[in-house]
């Protein structure tokens, strides 16, 4: 039997440029660091990035899902579902 790890989905907002981003991981504090550090071209130009909603699933396929889900409800307020 193999050990389902949870995951998580996560949406930040930056207020620099009236945006949200939802993105999944294991580590959703080391992630939020990496964002805020330039770690991630996409993500650069909205730091300071602020971690809004977490939702945790049962492991990284579901995660994948889920943020497949929130993402094509576009770039609404997805936090609120």
């Amino acid at each position: 039997m193999v050990a389902r790890m949870k995951h998580f989905v996560y949406i930040l907002w930056s207020e620099r440029l009236g945006r949200y981003y939802c993105g999944e991981s294991g580590d959703v504090e080391k992630r939020l660091t990496v964002h805020n550090n330039c770690g991630y071209k996409y993500t650069t130009k909205g730091i300071p990035w602020v971690m809004i909603r977490v939702f945790e699933v049962a492991d990284r396929s579901e995660a994948r899902l889920l943020e497949r889900k929130i993402k094509k409800g576009g770039s609404k307020d997805s936090s609120k579902e």
